[in-house]
């Protein structure tokens, strides 16, 4: 059977964007008034992305994030979307998410990627001697499931706290190789199409067709990220995604910047070959109006049959940040009792 919007969960992917005038300190503030804001209006769960090295983002330190926001809210989930591990000792992040379970039980999620989050020079810097070593995804996520693990207690080296704790893990990718490890682990799969949607279709597929059920998980779950820039009309929503173009044309041409305001015109900015790049890497954007999102947002779960949308809403403003973070839930939970326009 075929699913319906009203079928989906939504949540949120957060980089903790750094604005023009603003600072990491400012960031941090306004990624809690929108998880709190999400939890009000009934989102699953909340994720930081580690990232290093990005001027305009600031979730380089995710356990903590996590741990400040999950202490700011009261029963969403809040977790890492994801922690990518070769960048650490799975001993560690197993201590450092059972101590964020211990503080918040039932309430955080471990995604796990197995890019650096960055530069290979700043890898480099992040990892030091380990830079060259050889990084075996699938056996470190088995590490971290032997530390959470109650049988791990007989061990020599155990993860305290951590140890016999319920946290679930989450394979994150933007290749059919993640799919591979997600299907065969029996573990839910979260694809990054809001910035890597060339494989998109082609990986979810290759999960579901071989995914072994294990006692994590009976049967596959397909996370989406997506980009949504949300408002009352299509051409303010129009207005609002340019700064997400803005922040796109950075990472295409090499020049970052803090996350800039919205723009009248695009075409002053960008060329028809970076224009191309750009719009190539947001084939999930869904921009506009209550009504224009839910038609776009209906097809593509008809089309894709994912379980769970993230959205990723970059926006310049705050107040219409919240405000697309508001409508985008408005557009799910009404679409179960009611077209949005009765």
């Amino acid at each position: 059977m075929a699913k319906k919007l009203s079928d989906i969960k939504y949540s949120v992917l957060d980089l903790a964007p750094v604005v023009q005038g603003g600072t990491p300190g400012t960031s941090f503030k306004a990624s809690l008034e929108v998880a709190q804001l999400a939890e009000k209006v009934g989102y699953t769960r909340y994720w930081f992305a580690e990232h290093h090295n990005m001027i305009s983002v600031a979730s380089s330190a995710t356990s903590v994030l996590i741990g400040y926001v999950a202490g700011g809210t009261s029963k969403i989930r809040v977790g890492s979307g994801g922690i990518m591990l070769p960048n650490h000792a799975p001993l560690v992040i197993a201590e450092q998410f059972g101590t964020l379970e211990s503080l918040y039980p039932g309430r955080i999620d471990l995604g796990l990627g197995r890019a650096p989050g960055t530069d290979q020079l700043t890898a480099l810097a992040i990892r030091g001697e380990n830079f060259n070593a050889v990084h075996n995804f699938p056996k470190d996520i088995i590490r971290l499931q032997t530390y959470f693990s109650a049988d791990n207690a007989t061990s020599k080296v155990r993860a305290i706290p951590g140890e016999g704790l319920d946290i679930p893990i989450w394979v994150l990718g933007s290749s059919t190789d993640s799919a591979k490890v997600a299907a065969a682990m029996g573990l839910p799969y979260a694809f990054a199409s809001h910035f890597a949607p060339t494989y998109f279709m082609e990986a979810i597929k290759i999960y579901r067709d071989n995914f072994r059920p294990s006692d994590y998980l009976k049967e596959p779950y397909v996370m989406a990220c997506v980009n949504v820039v949300a408002a009352d009309t299509d051409k303010e929503a129009e207005h609002l995604a340019t700064s997400l173009k803005q922040m796109f044309l950075g990472v295409v041409t090499g020049r970052r910047q803090l996350l800039p305001p919205p723009v009248k015109d695009m075409d002053a900015i960008w060329s028809p070959y970076e224009q191309e790049a750009v719009m190539q890497m947001l084939a999930y954007l869904f921009v506009g109006s209550a009504e224009t999102i839910k038609n776009k947002l209906t097809s593509f779960i008809e089309q894709t049959g994912v379980d769970e949308v993230m959205a990723t809403s970059p926006i310049f403003d705050q107040q219409s940040r919240m405000y697309s973070v508001k409508l985008f839930a408005d557009i799910i939970r009404k679409s179960a009792y009611a077209p949005l326009n009765q």
